[in-house]
């Protein structure tokens, strides 16, 4: 008798080592790739602030939101485009609608040594042509800000004019990453990530004119999976030190 209450112990205590570490395990975050150098920022201010840790996923909100729909253990969305929030929140798989955190910027982004004239009309990016063999955006299939980029490029004239030397990006962080690798000379990417030091180095920017494209209105929101940190976080994010870091990487902010 004796060795089968060590075995249920034993077995008693397995479980509650599980059960702990799950619940030791840091809630994760699918955020939109223009969030990348914004939200690891805050994120690091959130765990010293509250000894919390969080885990950061960046990739497109098309396909964050795909994956939340097919059971991806996501507890909190942070979308570039409130619209994939709101499809979950209609098919039950959110706490509610969510809160509108940003409104995103889109930038003209070139190396530094490059010869492309940066303007707001693109016109320069037309005369230095021929110095260009791959223009970048993100995937306007999946990615908001390549659907904004398409939208600027429609707008101005030169969507068609590009075609033939566009490479599509996963994300808008993979499209600023063939700009600072040399794989495009050129691209469209996201303010936040033109301002991020580390690409302010590499290249220079010029803001498009956010008339060019549809409001990039981002929209966050906790899914049922959530538990308390991820819900902490997700309060944290809409605190003023937390906003003003994304103001810093040119967001723009609900009430301002």
């Amino acid at each position: 008798m004796s060795r089968v209450i060590r075995a249920v112990s034993c077995v008693i205590a397995a479980l509650a080592g599980v059960a702990c570490a799950a619940q030791a395990r840091p809630p994760i975050v699918a955020a939109a790739s223009d969030l990348k150098f914004a939200v690891t920022e805050i994120a690091a201010r959130f765990e010293a602030d509250t000894g919390r840790k969080v885990q950061l996923n960046f990739g497109s909100s098309g396909n964050f939101a795909r994956q939340i729909r097919q059971g991806a253990p996501f507890e909190l969305f942070m979308s570039a485009d409130e619209d994939f929030v709101f499809e979950l929140a209609n098919a039950g798989l959110t706490r509610d609608r969510g809160e509108l955190y940003a409104v995103g910027r889109i930038a003209l982004y070139a190396p530094k040594d490059s010869t492309i004239r940066l303007d707001a009309d693109l016109k320069g990016l037309r005369e230095a042509w021929g110095a260009v063999r791959k223009f970048a955006i993100a995937n306007p299939e999946h990615a908001p800000y390549g659907r904004a980029a398409q939208q600027a490029l429609q707008a101005l004239g030169l969507w068609d004019f590009v075609q033939p030397k566009l490479v599509l990006g996963e994300n808008i962080a993979q499209t600023a990453q063939f700009v600072t690798t040399g794989n495009a000379q050129a691209g469209i990417i996201a303010l936040s990530l033109a301002l991020a030091p580390e690409l302010q180095r590499q290249g220079s920017h010029v803001l498009l004119p956010e008339t060019l494209h549809n409001p990039l209105r981002q929209r966050m929101v906790l899914t049922r999976r959530a538990g308390e940190t991820a819900a902490l976080f997700y309060a944290y994010l809409q605190q003023p030190s937390a906003r003003a870091i994304l103001k810093r990487y040119g967001f723009l902010l609900p009430g301002e």
